[in-house]
């Protein structure tokens, strides 16, 4: 007796699904693209780390340089975005101020992600002592609100843009941490991590092959979500003056000085301001792309 295989039906009236019709595997940047919040990012984060990049030849003076007859100009041709209280371009600065401002982002970032995810992975794969030791290590930090917590660390180790860094990566380690141990905790029973224990495999290579991969995709949009908070607070702190020190040019530092003269030059205040905003806003979007673009569950309602 010959079966005849026919495609699937729905409810039996033999409606079959079009290959066209399924979904497809499409890559990460085309899903992010597609996204308009994820594009809006992208464009945004990509013309962040140009300025950043080309400041010395996009700059059309150098951000230090004193044109004391034309203090507090007016946006002109000559300079489109006016100068500050000793003539300074402050188009030229606004530009040079990305670096500290994208460098903030990433290299905090980047430090925090690394030693929070390594002290996750310990804490969730050896749990007991250790897991107890370190999350109440990091509860102690989260108990204090962010800002306050960088103004003390920055006050205790003197103000500079590199303690500013190192204070915002101790602010985000508590979250990749916690992120990190969360992902172990779900995976380190699995059938492949037993599988591996029965082999003979090292405690070591196990976190590192077997584990870790399974906490990438959240830890990435972790990273993405912490840079514009990053990005935020070095401002914050440099408008104290903690931060990154005068003449070094910064977003938060230029909107610092322009308080004296808000009255005289509103230009002065309101562009380094707009300047944090598309940058915290963009970078933002840029994460929630990201997110969408790495979520299997949002993929699949897509598809």
């Amino acid at each position: 007796m010959t079966i005849l295989q026919t495609s699937p039906s729905v409810s039996g009236i033999g409606l079959s699904v079009a290959p066209e019709l399924r979904p497809r595997s499409d890559g990460l940047a085309r899903r992010l693209v597609r996204s308009p919040k994820g594009r809006f990012g992208l464009i945004v984060l990509v013309v962040l780390v140009l300025v950043a990049v080309f400041a010395p030849l996009l700059a059309p003076y150098n951000p230090n340089d004193v044109h004391l007859l034309d203090q507090l100009a007016p946006p002109s041709r000559q300079y489109l975005f006016g100068t500050d209280e000793v003539g300074r371009d402050v188009l030229s600065r606004m530009m040079y101020s990305a670096r500290p401002a994208l460098a903030a982002g990433l290299v905090t970032v980047a430090l925090a992600a690394c030693i929070g995810a390594a002290t996750g992975l310990v804490a969730g794969y050896r749990a007991g002592v250790v897991d107890a030791l370190l999350m109440r290590l990091w509860d102690m930090l989260l108990a204090f609100p962010a800002i306050f917590l960088a103004i003390g660390i920055v006050s205790v180790l003197g103000p500079g843009w590199i303690n500013a860094i190192l204070a915002i990566a101790i602010l985000n380690m508590p979250a990749f941490s916690r992120l990190v141990r969360a992902s172990t905790l779900a995976v380190r029973n699995r059938e492949f991590v037993t599988a591996a224990h029965a082999v003979g495999c090292s405690d070591w290579r196990i976190m590192t092959r077997h584990v870790f991969p399974s906490c990438l995709a959240p830890l990435v949009v972790q990273m993405a979500i912490a840079v514009p908070e990053a990005i935020l607070i070095e401002a914050t702190l440099s408008f104290l003056g903690l931060g990154s020190q005068p003449p070094d040019p910064s977003w938060g530092n230029m909107l610092g000085a322009a308080q004296a003269y808000l009255y005289r030059s509103a230009w002065y205040a309101f562009l380094p301001g707009l300047a944090i905003t598309i940058a915290v806003v963009g970078t933002n979007f840029f994460a929630d792309g990201l997110q969408d673009a790495l979520d299997p569950h949002r993929i699949r309602a897509r598809a």
